[in-house]
């Protein structure tokens, strides 16, 4: 059994997460998982869990929120799942 490095919780099904850096996380859920690990939309603060935006290293959850942040070019941003912007 491990410890969620997040609430604390001793669980028999806990997991790891191993990152590209090669750090080792311990879970015991998604959500905890989702709380230290994705990225904060800087506009409304919700986690990006999904396709998220980058303008000028900095995330955003929908090209609406990198809009309404006021960065430049941002006017030309647009939600692309699955593709990649030109």
């Amino acid at each position: 059994m491990a410890t969620c490095e997040v609430c604390g919780n001793e669980y028999w099904m806990s997991f790891e997460v191993h990152t590209t850096g090669g750090n080792v996380h311990t879970f015991d859920s998604f959500e905890c998982a989702a709380q230290r690990l994705a990225p904060q939309c800087e506009h409304c603060g919700c986690r990006i869990l999904g396709h998220g935006v980058e303008v000028s290293g900095r995330f955003f959850c929908c090209a609406h929120c990198a809009r309404e942040s006021g960065m430049s070019m941002v006017s030309e941003i647009r939600d692309a799942v699955g593709s990649h912007p030109v």
